[in-house]
């Protein structure tokens, strides 16, 4: 139905009505008539392609009402209850890839009609209209794990505080620690928080400490001279002369001698006494009758000194007056001077980076504490911190001032409140609602400056960052991908791969590895740091010098010092020091032949193909295998005979087995050629190793380099979208859902149309919707 317009009014508004009005209708219309268009291709797709398939092949076993393990696949029987059932449907996927399914008792499939079944039933199950402003997800309220907190803290204060180590350890979700969902925050790790924000900010701030104190009190009928004079509780001096003390001065500094004094006045002046230490004096008068504090001080040398106290005018006249200068108590005090001045030098760096402004003549405390709190608490929480909250810091740092502390310890009370905040200690996300037309709502700019630091530094965003997201810049394509390629480059990015890379590839798992070494000699933990250098620094020069991402599976170089370089047997690598080294002429080449990945794969004994096809399923192809059934018996040389392989093939000839092992054993026997340490070996005892493969869809390759082949090449896009999502994980802290396919889909093609550089990946993550936007949660 057409559009219908208001009355007219006048000739131009009225057209610039039409043209609006009928843009709009055209639009919804053009929008709508693409939903109805999708959603009617679906159902073609699922009755025409796929019906006839499962009719074939699944309905005797999983009909509508006689459906074995309880699945009844004929009961969905339209592409909307198709993706009403996603869950099992995706289910069937994994088993027909696999190739688990059909049972080997049944009518066999070609492999090429369970490729294309296994694609229909995806397509179908996580069929998302694109046009219809897919679900964004939702991100669950995400605590700091130990690594971000220890690299957020440095760059916030210049404390490398290592203690963090010792917090409780984080749980992992889809492989990795960044998930919201598992960082919870128990007792234990609040009071870790707590004492570390007091040490930290200890170390951070310099607080010069109490300067060292001496008292002494004399009684004035002990002082030298005293026992000319007489009296019976205070000391009456009669004559000018005077009494003294000697002080044994334990540090150079201010010396303050308090006396208790009155005095007999009569003349025409008062009572009048000199204090002389060393070659200092000062003159007090004494004009009370009744006692009187007074006081004078002095700067003395370490060691010992001589305190005078003199009557200096005294006075008589017979029958009319007698002046004395009487002396009730006798003090010292010393404070230690030279202290203050020669610690200076000892403050930290931080010190003047946090403290860049301290109260003094035109500067009040409330002006200095609200100067500096500001910087650090919008820093600290990554985003402007409001006045109500500068407020509340400064109340509190006032509030310790009073009590006696000093400016820099009211400072260091203050930020470890911020330290403890949830501010800090979580990256929270201000929930949005869609917009009326159901678009998912933008994150905020400051919000989204931290997911990308944290995505590629694990930490928080530098000033940089958030100077572009004050200036409402950072999503200006240009500015934003020049800050990206920067980040990348930065030392910082490592931290990107020690915690992506490292977990990715499960090489965090190095250090609890054991091979026997009575087996596999030369192995030692010096051996087990180059493994894992070699990985890491390997993974950093694809990704900082934007290298085609299938680098990562067929590189012809790799990264050795020479340790490594002759346990692997390569020659011409001296020193200790890692350096890139070509691989040509060798059988090693990418990921697949590190020592790190070949030895976290294995046993302690022997290598594991199983282990190894399941990391590659799982890492590389993002095909990971249904769990092993219960009471499946382990491999054991007593009950199977024969070759490693040989034996493999016996277990799984146990339909049970088989299940598991179709699709793993292959992928583990092509790396057969290198042993559980990772060196290269043509024989496993006295059998020869055969290291063919065959995949349940009919692919076959030999050895590292026939796999090598498989993944960069033949199984291209599905690594490089496994590398997607396993990233995207990472960066978003939750796993992927079905809606995320748009997104997903767009960097590959992104990444597609830019030779499959690394650094299109990234940046295609951090464009993507699910990055930049806020969903909900399905």
């Amino acid at each position: 139905m057409p559009p219908t317009f208001p009355p007219q009014r006048s000739t131009r508004f009225n057209a610039r009505l039409l043209v609006v009005t009928l843009t709009i209708w055209m639009l919804c219309n053009c929008v709508s008539t693409t939903i109805n268009a999708a959603d009617a291709e679906n159902e073609t797709k699922y009755r025409k392609d796929l019906a006839p398939l499962l009719r074939t092949y699944c309905f005797d076993c999983h009909g509508e009402s006689d459906g074995e393990g309880g699945l009844s696949l004929a009961a969905d029987d339209s592409a909307e209850k198709l993706i009403q059932g996603r869950s099992h449907w995706m289910r069937c996927v994994t088993q027909l890839r696999l190739g688990t399914m059909p049972p080997a008792d049944a009518d066999p499939m070609p492999p090429s009609t369970r490729t294309q079944m296994a694609d229909l039933i995806e397509q179908l199950a996580t069929a998302v209209n694109c046009v219809r402003n897919p679900n964004a997800g939702k991100v669950a309220l995400r605590r700091l794990n130990r690594a971000e907190y220890r690299n957020t803290i440095r760059d916030l204060t210049g404390v490398d505080y290592s203690p963090a180590e010792d917090f409780p350890g984080d749980d992992v979700g889809y492989g990795f620690d960044t998930i919201g969902d598992v960082l919870s925050l128990p007792p234990l790790l609040m009071e870790k928080y707590l004492d570390a924000a007091e040490a930290i900010m200890g170390e951070a701030i310099y607080t010069p400490p109490p300067p060292l104190i001496f008292q002494a009190q004399k009684d004035p009928h002990s002082l030298i001279g005293a026992d000319k004079y007489g009296g019976k509780e205070s000391l009456t001096i009669f004559s000018n002369g005077a009494v003294g003390f000697e002080l044994d001065a334990p540090f150079a500094g201010k010396y303050t001698v308090n006396v208790v004094v009155s005095g007999t006045q009569g003349g025409d002046e008062p009572v009048r006494m000199e204090l002389r230490g060393g070659k200092q004096s000062q003159t007090l008068d004494v004009p009370e009758t009744d006692p009187v504090e007074k006081e004078a001080s002095f700067d003395l040398k370490r060691g010992k000194q001589t305190i005078d106290l003199a009557f200096i005018n005294d006075a008589y006249a017979r029958n009319q007056y007698d002046r004395n200068l009487v002396l009730h108590h006798v003090e010292v005090r010393g404070t230690e001077t030279s202290r203050l001045t020669t610690t200076l030098p000892k403050r930290p760096a931080s010190h003047q980076v946090l403290l860049f402004q301290t109260p003094n003549n035109l500067r009040s405390f409330d002006d200095a504490a609200t100067a500096v709190l500001t910087r650090f608490a919008s820093r600290a929480y990554r985003r402007p911190a409001s006045a109500s909250e500068v407020g509340r810091l400064v109340a509190l740092a006032e509030s310790v001032r009073s009590g006696g502390a000093s400016y820099e310890e009211s400072m260091q009370v203050a930020m470890q409140a911020v330290l403890v905040s949830p501010y800090f200690l979580f990256r929270i996300e201000r929930p949005r609602e869609p917009g009326p037309d159901g678009a998912m709502p933008m994150i905020s700019e400051f919000e989204l400056a931290t997911r990308i630091s944290y995505f590629l530094w694990s930490s928080m965003p530098d000033d940089e960052l958030l100077r572009l997201a004050h200036r409402g810049e950072l999503r200006d394509r240009g500015r934003l991908l020049e800050k990206v390629a920067r980040m990348i480059r930065d030392a910082r990015a490592s931290r990107f791969v020690e915690n992506f890379a490292a977990q990715w590839l499960q090489i965090r798992n190095l250090d609890n590895v054991a091979p026997d070494t009575r087996i596999y000699r030369g192995f030692d933990d010096e051996i087990r740091d180059a493994m894992r250098t070699e990985t890491l620094m390997f993974f950093s020069e694809v990704m900082k010098n934007n290298l085609p991402i299938t680098t990562l599976i067929d590189a012809d170089f790799s990264y050795m010092n020479q340790p490594l370089a002759e346990f692997y047997g390569i020659d011409g690598v001296r020193g200790n020091q890692f350096r890139r080294v070509s691989l040509a002429g060798t059988p090693r080449g990418g990921l697949l032949t590190h020592a790190s990945i070949l030895t976290v794969t294995s046993n302690p004994t022997r290598t594991s193909p199983v282990k190894r096809g399941k990391w590659i399923l799982d890492n590389l192809l993002n095909m990971p295998p249904p769990p092993a059934p219960p009471n499946i018996p382990e491999l054991e040389k007593g009950a199977l005979v024969g070759s490693l392989r040989e034996r493999m093939e016996q277990h799984r000839s146990n339909p049970a087995c088989a299940a598991c092992h179709n699709m793993m054993d292959p992928l583990g026997f092509a790396l057969e050629n290198f042993d559980a340490v990772g060196r290269y070996r043509t024989r496993d005892g006295k059998d020869e190793i055969n290291a063919s493969g065959e995949m349940p869809d009919g692919t076959s390759f030999r050895g590292a380099e026939g796999l090598r082949e498989l993944l960069a090449v033949e199984r291209r896009e599905q690594f490089i979208r496994c590398l997607a999502e396993k990233m995207m994980i990472y960066a978003l802290g939750r796993g992927t859902e079905y809606y995320d396919k748009c997104a997903i889909d767009e960097i590959m093609a992104r990444v597609e149309s830019k030779n499959y550089r690394f650094a299109y990946l990234i940046a295609g993550i951090i464009e993507s919707d699910p990055f930049q936007k806020q969903g909900f949660r399905e």
